[in-house]
Order: structure tokens, then sequence, then C-alpha cells
């Protein structure tokens, strides 16, 4: 598949999202959630999970096809849905496409594609975040089963997983080497979802507590290695933070085009604002931040797609595209002025909702330090 065929695809994107998601976005904001139809939808038009195998339900199209929906739904200002299908089409089917067995890949992957099944990643904890060793959900054997208790918080999809990748503790004295994922199903019992969380941006993506009380497990539900579950995220935390990139360039776009089109049509003393000098260096300085971060982004999408992108490249684009993202967004809103401040223009929604883009997937700070071992050790 050629940019010819990139381009089609990114143009069916644009009408699903114009005609689907733009005229009811406002409603799900102010609702703190989507409707679990616009799965069904999507994964009707084929913009779920694009880059899984035929055999698994998805299009079997190359990586780029899954970065053009996000790309897409972010420059929209739809970021609220660009990060839930993110965790669903770009975290979670992949751990399950890469670490399942076959008995997990055709239970879980063909109900994500069309959309019945949506995932979820359980890792953060109350008191674990972005120190994953810290986690306290444990998983206890129990004949041919394990029995699963804790929490996690902060989860994407929450509210509407039908499966959680779990990450756990089967061996509390081991250190990494005792974390052990498992593809949960949230039918069983014991699972129990807390509250819809409020967050400042993201509203319409449903943010949530998990609750595990004995949730008995079967053995074959775990996800890879047993013990081998912080070396699986490890290695698959380059593929969430690249995409986390790549919506973070697109939202700055989204922002700056909003921009654009405010200050060529709002006067100040009687003249547009785009005729003054700040307004044109502030617009040209934009610019080049995105254009500037958009060449890395794209180099590094290729070097995923060719299987040569590592974790502290990964750490390095997330970096420097959120932080982008955040400069541009508030550069932005400065020059709508005191209406930016309003929620009734998109700018706001764009400013609030970036801010969280330097915490997920690894905060700025854990960014730095995943590069600085790179360069000098611990």
């Amino acid at each position: 598949m050629g940019t010819e065929e990139l381009e089609l695809f990114r143009d069916t994107v644009k009408r699903f999202l114009a005609d689907n998601v733009e005229p009811h976005y406002e409603k799900w904001e102010k609702a703190g959630i989507f409707p679990k139809d616009l799965y069904l939808q999507m994964g009707e038009a084929g913009l779920l999970c694009v880059d899984q195998p035929e055999e698994y339900g998805g299009i079997g199209a190359p990586f780029e096809f899954s970065c053009v929906i996000v790309e897409e739904v972010a420059r929209m200002g739809f970021l609220a849905l660009a990060s839930n299908l993110t965790v669903h089409s770009d975290i979670a089917a992949p751990y399950i496409l890469h670490l399942g067995s076959e008995a997990q890949k055709q239970k879980y992957l063909p109900k994500m594609a069309s959309g019945e099944c949506i995932g979820a990643i359980g890792m953060t904890e109350p008191g674990a975040g972005s120190d994953l060793q810290g986690m306290k959900t444990s998983a206890t054997p129990d004949g041919d089963d394990y029995l699963i208790n804790g929490s996690k918080t902060f989860i994407t999809n929450g509210q509407h997983a039908g499966v959680v990748v779990l990450a756990t503790k089967t061996d509390p004295k081991a250190g990494a080497r005792g974390t052990t994922l498992f593809t949960v199903d949230t039918t069983l019992p014991g699972f129990k979802r807390g509250r819809n969380l409020d967050k400042i941006g993201l509203h319409s993506a449903d943010t949530s507590e998990l609750f595990f009380d004995n949730l008995r497990i079967s053995k074959d539900e775990v996800l890879g290695r047993l013990g081998g579950g912080f070396g699986h995220l490890i290695d698959e935390l380059p593929r969430e933070r690249l995409v986390l990139a790549v919506s973070a360039v697109a939202h700055a776009q989204g922002a700056l085009e909003k921009t654009i089109e405010y200050v060529t049509t709002r006067k100040a003393f009687g003249t547009p604002i785009a005729s003054f000098q700040n307004t044109r260096f502030e617009l040209a300085k934009i610019k080049t931040d995105i254009e500037i971060h958009r060449a890395y982004m794209e180099k590094c999408t290729a070097m995923y797609a060719n299987g040569t992108m590592d974790v502290t490249t990964a750490a390095m684009i997330k970096l420097a595209t959120t932080e982008m993202e955040g400069r541009v967004t508030d550069a932005c809103l400065q020059l709508f002025g005191g209406y930016g401040y309003m929620t009734e223009y998109p700018i706001s929604r764009y400013w609030a909702d970036a801010r969280i883009q330097r915490i997920y997937g690894g905060t700025s700070e854990i960014m730095k330090e995943v590069i600085a071992r790179s360069l000098v050790g611990r």
C-alpha cells in the first residue's frame, strides 16, 4: 500500500469523523463518556485495529494506517477519542497479538476489530504510577487457576472495557521478574468497575478505577511468560509512546488551524489580528515548532515500521512532541485573548486536553530518566 492508498484512507477517516463524531462530540463531552455504539460504528467502517492480520479481523494494513486514524481524530480536536482509540487499537490489541496464545487471539482480537469488545490496560495503581515495580495487585496460584486481588486507577476505557490486559505481581519477592500479565474478561465474578473519574480535560474519555476481589482466572489467561510481565511492558511501550507522539503533533496542527481561522477574521483596532507583527511572528514560531517535530515523528514512525525503534528513541519522541504540544496549544490560546478561555471556543479544549499528554504513557520526567540512563547509566 502506497501514499495514494494512505491518502484515500485518510479521506475515509475524515468523512467518518465529520458524519459520526463531530455532530455529537460536545454532547459526549458533557456526558463524560462515549456511547459504546461508536466502537461498533468504527469497527464496521474498518477503523479499529487496522494493522491487525485479516485472520484476526483486521485489514492487515501497514502501521502508518493506524497512525492516520489517530492523526485525524486528534487534529480535529477529539483528543479524548484519540486517547481511547490508542489504548484499544494501538496498545491492548498489540499486546494480545504479540504475546497471546492462539486461543487468546481468537477469543479477543476479532471482537476488538469489530468493536464488540473494547480493550484496556491495567497498569497504574493508586500507589504506583510510573513506578510499575511498586504495584500491589496480586495473582496467587490456586490449583489450576489464579486468584487476583487489588485495584487499578486512571484506566482509559475502564467503563466500557470487555478485556483488560492486567499487570499483576505473581511473585512479590522477585522484583521486576515477579510481574505477570493476564487477559481479564470483565464479565468474570470478582471484577468491579469504580467511578468514571472527573478530569481537567479528555472529558468524554472514560477513565476509571477497577477492582479485583478474589477474581478467579484460568492459567490459560496468562499473557506471555509467567514472570515476564515487566519485560513485556518494556517491549510494548515504544508503540504506545510513538502513537502518543503522533497524536501530539496532529493535535498541535489542529490547534494552529483553528487559530489561523480566528486571527484572520477577528479584528482589533479595526484591523485583523493576523496583521499584527506579534501574531504573525507567533504563528511562524508555532508552525516551525510543529514541522520540526513532525519530521522527527515521521522518522520514528518509519523506524517502528521496520522494527528498529528502541525504548530510548520512543522516550525522546514522546518527550519532545508532547512538550511541543503544550507550548503550541498555550500559544494558540493566547492569540484568542479572552475568548480562548471560554469553553465555547474549541481552542480551550485543545489546551486542556493537551495537558495530560505529558503525564500518561510515562511522564516527561520519566522520559528524561530513560534517555539519561542510555547516556550515563543509573
